[in-house]
């Protein structure tokens, strides 16, 4: 049941008589780079496109999309790079986390590149402003790792008795410290104690369940990182194993069978990357472009999960839910 509906405007869109359409030919090749699966990609990938149409450019119309993805195997990247910049592509599109927008700045100084990523762009090296970036590289700030804090108290409100709270973090992701920070600040502010648990691979998300049900933990919060996106039906399954309640990083999470999820708009993001990249194929700079910061916030919750754990949602949460899986 959603509590607020975001309508996709195609009305822009000028629909093309079928002879015209076969002449057209499509002039610029955009190249989108994923570190994360192509499944989820392809989830993302209307409202990127929506973006474009709203700046005047039509897959297979006038613009044509080369697609790679890492599969969530980070060292593809710069070999997936290489074969979009022999396509002669005029743009890239670096997605999910801050390895891909890294791997194609280190691979290109000339080729426009727009990231979508909710780590700290400036702290990562990507830009080295989010006014001026200065260089051929800007993009779409998801904000998502400085959410920690309201992913804390959302979760301590629905296990208000919980004495030991889990905090997934991946090592390896360049806001951890900020992550870290942020979920101490929080925990003891509310009087919450927590158990940071850290893990980037298959094996160690596996062990740190278990290492947060044999120490205790009533609930477990996942920080932001792509990593975790990828392996959010690894998650899901862990959380229904251990009967333990889960809040997530972004609406897929919950939407795969998660209890619940507070992060940034992602597909807004990528709809913005896509009016971004429709401004560089018109000509703009990617150095004269600001990095755009997300302002759309998005709380799910599975009402489905909350019932096989025996929990009751507080009512003031429920009131504030963008969308309610029942």
């Amino acid at each position: 049941m959603r509590r607020r509906q975001f309508i996709t405007l195609m009305g822009g869109a000028t629909v093309w008589p079928l002879a015209a359409r076969a002449q057209q030919q499509a002039t610029s090749v955009i190249g989108f780079l994923s570190s994360l699966s192509s499944n989820y990609i392809t989830l993302r990938t209307p409202a990127f496109r929506k973006g474009l149409n709203e700046s005047g450019y039509i897959d297979a119309q006038n613009v044509s999309i080369e697609f790679r993805s890492a599969e969530g195997q980070y060292d593809r990247l710069p070999g997936l790079v290489a074969d979009l910049i022999d396509r002669k592509v005029a743009v890239i599109v670096a997605a999910g986390g801050t390895d891909p927008a890294k791997v194609a700045k280190a691979a290109s100084t000339t080729i426009p590149i727009i990231f979508i990523s909710a780590a700290d762009p400036v702290k990562a090296g990507i830009v080295s402003s989010l006014n001026r970036p200065g260089s051929n590289v800007t993009g779409i700030s998801l904000l998502g790792a400085a959410l920690e804090a309201k992913r804390l108290g959302l979760l301590h409100e629905i296990v208000p008795h919980a004495a030991l709270i889990g905090a997934l973090v991946n090592p390896e992701y360049p806001d951890v410290d900020l992550q870290l920070r942020e979920l101490q600040e929080a925990a003891s502010a509310i009087n919450q104690k927590i158990k940071v648990l850290r893990a980037d691979t298959e094996t160690e998300i596996d062990a740190a369940f278990a290492t947060a049900i044999q120490q205790g933990a009533a609930a477990l919060l996942v920080t932001q990182d792509a990593l975790f996106v990828s392996r959010r039906e690894q998650l899901v399954a862990l959380a229904a194993r251990y009967k333990i309640p889960v809040i997530g990083n972004q609406r897929e999470f919950t939407e795969a069978g998660g209890l619940i999820s507070y992060a940034t708009d992602f597909a807004d993001g990528y709809r913005q990357a896509g009016i971004y990249v429709g401004k560089i194929l018109s000509g703009a700079k990617p150095a004269d472009l600001p990095v755009l910061q997300s302002t759309k916030f998005e709380l799910v919750i599975n009402l489905k999960t909350a019932k096989v754990l025996g929990l009751a949602i507080p009512a003031g949460i429920l009131a504030i839910a963008d969308e309610v899986i029942e």
